[in-house]
């Protein structure tokens, strides 16, 4: 299926994480232009490298950009706006998940710091982004949550919370985007752990013995991979996905359907 990203600008956030990159990667061979940005300058032009000497139908520059920062932000997105006319989609992707912590005992920096990134980090880049979409009269929004953010997650306070807040976000942005052609949907993802997903559990426990569980109590008997959710992101951003919005959509191999 030609997903029709022949005329699209994208930007992904966090474009030089793991599941970024492949979001950047997928978005390029669907012919988008992609805007790598990370706080990460040279982590973002690796993958702007990558994307330019493969055989992508689109091509992808590097920004470095610290989201918490609005005046940063607006710069940024402005001059972004001055070179193409618009983004079109944008995947918001970056966030901060190494914090593990119950509430009683998370430091509340850490609290803070996630709060900062994962939450109005997301705001920030959209508020400059999303009324020119409205403007335009197209638009894509995809918002990576996660399946704590869906269930809550044990030791993961902080992160959970952020990624449910992003639940309520997206759909908000749905709401408002409707009347204009702007789509908005939600991303829940569990683990994901690329070339790891096809290892037996026994190899996979030697890697890691909680993936390994989780993998032995997924429906389908194994993690995912970033291709798995990048997939579902050049999906949500083409034509065809014109009528889907607000949803909340899990990448989890069944791991959160009542099994027992």
């Amino acid at each position: 299926m030609d997903f029709g990203l022949d005329d699209k600008t994208a930007l992904v956030t966090g474009g030089a994480g793991r599941i970024g990159e492949e979001d950047c990667k997928t978005l390029a061979q669907e012919g988008a232009e992609v805007v790598v940005l990370d706080v990460d300058e040279d982590g973002a032009q690796d993958v702007a490298d990558d994307i330019n000497d493969s055989d992508a139908e689109g091509e992808a520059i590097a920004i470095e950009c610290d989201l918490t920062d609005r005046d940063q932000v607006s710069e940024v997105v402005d001059d972004l706006q001055d070179a193409t006319g618009g983004v079109d989609i944008l995947v918001n992707n970056a966030g901060l998940v190494d914090a593990v912590g119950t509430a009683g005992d998370l430091d509340p920096s850490i609290w803070d710091r996630d709060l900062s990134v994962n939450l109005t980090g997301t705001y920030n880049i959209t508020r400059e982004i999303f009324p020119n979409m409205c403007d335009r009269g197209w638009g894509r929004v995809i918002t990576m949550s996660s399946l704590a953010g869906w269930e809550g997650g044990y030791g993961q306070i902080s992160y959970s919370t952020t990624k449910a807040g992003l639940i309520g976000f997206g759909k908000t942005l749905a709401l408002e985007g409707a009347p204009e052609g702007v789509t908005s949907n939600i991303l829940a993802p569990t683990i994901v752990v690329g070339d790891l997903a096809e290892l037996p559990h026994d190899q996979l426990e030697n890697i890691n013995e909680h993936w390994a569980d989780i993998a032995r109590a997924t429906p389908m008997d194994k993690l995912g991979s970033e291709e798995d959710v990048s997939n579902l992101v050049a999906y949500l951003s083409s034509e065809q996905a014109e009528y889907i919005t607000g949803q909340v959509m899990g990448v989890t191999g069944g791991v959160d359907l009542f099994t027992y």
